[in-house]
């Protein structure tokens, strides 16, 4: 790695972790700029999910207010998503790689089109579902699965398909099930970390450098947030993913 690659890989931690505070999707410009510097489709996404890790954990501690009295609720959860995460990684490491590759265009595509109806997905969060607790419960662990297995496969822009879903079968303000989000979003982390650190085909070099980036970048994004338009910001995201998807395509 040259020190020019170094750079870009600082420059879009900084900038993933600060879009991640702001809108959400950062994983849609580390993922990219990893493969862009010439990372394999798989070995590029397993070394985003190491990197973005350490956010998600930070954000799951920042909730902690917003989770009070859903402590029952995660620990029904829990083990879904985990399962659904493990199920993930492992179409991610046991099936060819060329799988990957081949779908990974159609990911960033529907990555892009859950940020670009991101406004309108988490407006569902205002209007509580009139359903059976017994059926909500069904629907809330079909969705935190297969939120798990998109995530353990596709780690980009989950967070946003995980409140979409959330929304639609909890009665909850969005505070509380961003905070919900934040910690699932940390246990998937955390299982794809423990995975890829044994099995995937990590660049530990890559990692050292975008995971402390990340982590900055969210402190930054913090501040930044009540200044930038994140209107403006979340879009460039969406063309940037969609413009990156059809380069696969034609590649």
């Amino acid at each position: 790695m040259n020190p020019g690659e170094a750079l870009l890989l600082l420059g879009g931690g900084l900038l993933a972790g600060t879009v991640n505070a702001i809108a959400g999707g950062g994983s849609l410009i580390t993922f990219p700029l990893l493969v862009g510097l010439g990372l394999p489709g798989v070995a590029a996404n397993v070394t985003n999910a190491l990197s973005v890790a350490p956010g998600y954990a930070a954000s799951a501690v920042g909730s902690r207010p917003e989770l009070t009295g859903q402590a029952g609720r995660i620990r029904a959860i829990l083990p879904t998503i985990v399962a659904g995460t493990l199920c993930g990684s492992a179409l991610l490491l046991f099936t060819p790689h060329e799988v990957f590759d081949v779908v990974v265009p159609f990911l960033l595509l529907g990555a892009a089109a859950m940020m670009a109806f991101q406004k309108r997905l988490r407006a569902l969060a205002g209007h509580p579902h009139d359903i059976s607790p017994r059926r909500a419960a069904v629907q809330t662990q079909l969705s935190v699965f297969g939120c798990g297995l998109y995530g353990g496969y596709f780690n980009a822009a989950m967070g946003v398909l995980l409140i979409a879903f959330l929304s639609l079968v909890l009665p909850e303000p969005l505070r509380r099930l961003n905070a919900l989000k934040n910690v699932f979003s940390a246990v998937v982390g955390v299982t794809t970390v423990l995975l890829y650190s044994v099995f995937g085909p990590v660049n530990w070099a890559v990692v050292a450098i975008l995971a402390p980036a990340t982590i900055a970048g969210g402190y930054l994004g913090a501040r930044v947030a009540r200044r930038l338009p994140g209107e403006v910001l979340r879009w460039i995201i969406v063309v940037f993913a969609a413009t990156v998807a059809v380069v696969l395509f034609l590649t």
